[in-house]
């Protein structure tokens, strides 16, 4: 089941600096993979509300391949559960074979999220918490000293 459309690619992810000089954000783009409609919905919904594109949302392996291998995201935020016999763990490696950094969101983070994910969300959390948790992973890959992490977030990358 596909729960979005994918959007147009109108940004690169650059490391490039805004008029005023200050770093942009390396996330800007995020792929929701998620097969629960309701919280799939939610995630979409808080993240365009704080000004993140949506390159989709997917609740499949195969559909967050297919958006994954289009080059149109910056971050994959997951589920380990999915439909369709094929799993998060999965998503992350395809994801991690290109290069995309991952944030596990599941209600048990996976023993070897550590070499797949940049971090692990514990569920269930608040709307808040979702965004905290990709600020924390937006510094760590510009290379700042991350905010406060979120309760139940796991950070496994180090500060580049």
């Amino acid at each position: 089941m596909f729960f979005g459309r994918i959007r147009g690619d109108d940004t690169a992810r650059d490391g490039a600096r805004d008029g005023a000089g200050a770093p942009r954000n390396a996330i800007r783009s995020v792929l929701v993979v998620e097969d629960e409609p309701l919280v799939a919905f939610d995630h979409e919904h808080i993240l365009s509300q704080a000004g993140y594109r949506i390159a989709a949302t997917v609740d499949s392996h195969t559909h967050a391949a297919r958006v994954i291998d289009m080059g149109s995201v910056d971050l994959v935020v997951t589920d380990i559960n999915l439909r369709g016999g094929r799993c998060g763990i999965e998503v992350a490696r395809h994801a991690h074979a290109r290069q995309l950094p991952v944030l596990f969101v599941t209600g048990a983070c996976p023993a070897d999220a550590r070499s797949l994910a940049v971090g692990c969300l514990a569920k269930p959390f608040a709307p808040r918490d979702l965004l905290a948790a990709i600020a924390v992973v937006d510094a760590v890959l510009a290379g700042r000293a991350p905010p406060r992490k979120p309760r139940g977030m796991k950070l496994f990358a180090e500060i580049a």
